[in-house]
């Protein structure tokens, strides 16, 4: 039987804490079959259109979207964690389950009407997508799609990003939290 993308994906229950069933994609990572099923499929509903950046969500997304890029020809951005690029930045703010963080951009990273596809490895209630989102748009970028290996149904992230008008392409789900 043909594996599929969520078949390498590595569930660690309890972690980070009691209750959470952490789905781990470094697993499907070290496996060059898995990694390049996953590329392929990030990418194929995206081929013809005209996509000029990939930007990636902080961690996992840069590993993603840095492959999708090379796979494009096209230059990768990386958002990441409040303090963590070292030029002249824009900042959002977004709401997490235990709080609020601040995700971050260089103001230079992304030119008007550039088209920007959006990877990060998991969707769960779609916060961080959505301040990348709003990065990208303040600085006058054109979202084409947010792309996830990973979505958890559960939480609403997917149902959040299409109310934003956003196109999003996930290639598995996991049930649950």
């Amino acid at each position: 039987m043909q594996k599929t993308v969520k078949d390498y994906i590595r569930t660690i229950a309890d972690f980070p804490h009691e209750g959470i069933m952490f789905r781990d994609v470094t697993t499907l990572f070290a496996d060059a079959r898995g990694f390049r099923m996953a590329i392929d499929q990030l990418l194929n509903p995206y081929a013809g259109t005209r996509i000029d950046k990939v930007v990636g969500l902080e961690a996992r997304g840069f590993i993603l979207g840095g492959a999708i890029a090379h796979q494009l020809s096209v230059g990768f951005v990386p958002i990441r964690k409040k303090g963590k690029l070292p030029g002249t930045t824009i900042s959002q703010a977004y709401t997490l389950e235990y709080g609020e963080a601040v995700m971050e951009i260089h103001d230079d990273a992304l030119q008007p009407g550039e088209k920007v596809l959006i990877v990060d490895d998991l969707l769960a209630t779609g916060g961080t997508c959505e301040a990348g989102i709003k990065l990208c748009e303040r600085l006058g970028a054109e979202i084409v799609a947010c792309a996830f290996v990973i979505d958890l149904p559960d939480l609403g992230g997917q149902k959040l990003l299409e109310r934003l008008g956003m196109n999003v392409h996930v290639l598995c789900k996991f049930e649950g939290a």
